[in-house]
């Protein structure tokens, strides 16, 4: 039986990972672990985990995530998104591990017109994008096995995300104010953790870093998706559609981060789900909570 290891269990896509993991006892170890369990920033603690417990396979979830926050703290973001995923690579290329790390569609600028292929040149416009395109690049670098998942507007049943704030705004208001000129695709995590497994079960005979978009099918601006979990939700809240200009941010948002889905599905061998259709069972959990 091959050992996982999975860093950040406790965020969104850690606890998706978890959720799932149940399907594959019979194959894999796994090992969760999150800041208090390994500091990944602490190369020598990889190293030792990493020896110990014969981990054969690390998934990174763990990022540092406050978009905003980032602009003001950016040797953090560094450290978490870049030196502890450049840690991880050099601790797979040592042990002839293989790396599954999730980056992020704010390595792009966002001004293309068409979705962004992974040959697209990344042009990060914020601290929280720099950091983690240098986590990924700390990745190709290493010349350890790896395969790379960016990823957009993430959010599931779990921790604190957009769909779980309209929710309680939505409740509290009677109206609220949603940018609609920034276009992208959201992304349940648990989607997410199917497509890792897949890629995982489908073989890791490859050498070197395979890159990959991952998103739920459809594209949408946060206007739509806002009305859209109202209306799911049943919540009376009126949603009006503002441009970015009338909602300043710290940080620069991609006006446009919509992926090309087609190397992901070739290599997963099945469909995606439709946005809204995640959406519908995510709210329908919560409801159950």
């Amino acid at each position: 039986m091959s050992n996982i290891l999975i860093t950040g269990a406790n965020g969104q896509l850690g606890n998706c990972l978890r959720d799932l993991a149940a399907d594959f006892q019979d194959k894999y170890n796994f090992y969760y672990t999150d800041v208090a369990e390994l500091d990944i920033t602490d190369a020598e603690a990889i190293e030792k985990f990493v020896v110990d417990n014969g981990i054969d396979i690390i998934i990174n979830a763990a990022a540092y995530t406050a978009v905003d926050k980032a602009e003001d703290d950016e040797e953090n973001a560094y450290r978490i998104n870049c030196t502890a995923v450049g840690n991880l690579a050099k601790a797979a290329k040592k042990h002839g591990l293989t790396l599954v790390h999730i980056s992020t569609d704010y390595v792009f600028s966002g001004e293309l017109a068409t979705p962004y292929m992974e040959t697209d040149t990344p042009a990060p416009k914020s601290v929280y994008g720099s950091t983690k395109l240098a986590g990924e690049r700390a990745i190709m670098e290493s010349g350890c096995r790896a395969i790379i998942i960016r990823t957009s507007w993430l959010y599931s049943e779990y921790g604190n995300n957009f769909v779980k704030t309209m929710l309680r705004l939505g409740a509290e208001r009677e109206n609220l104010r949603v940018v609609c000129d920034q276009i992208g695709g959201p992304t349940y995590a648990g989607d997410l953790a199917k497509v890792i497994y897949c890629l995982i079960e489908n073989g890791l005979d490859h050498q070197g870093v395979v890159l990959y978009h991952f998103a739920n099918e459809g594209v949408c601006s946060w206007f739509d998706f806002s009305k859209a979990i109202m209306e799911i939700a049943g919540l009376s809240c009126r949603v009006e559609a503002i441009p970015t200009s009338e909602y300043p941010a710290k940080a620069h948002r991609p006006s446009y981060s919509v992926f090309n889905l087609s190397k992901i599905k070739t290599a997963i061998k099945m469909g995606v789900p439709y946005w809204r259709e995640s959406l519908i069972l995510v709210i329908n959990k919560l409801k159950e909570k």
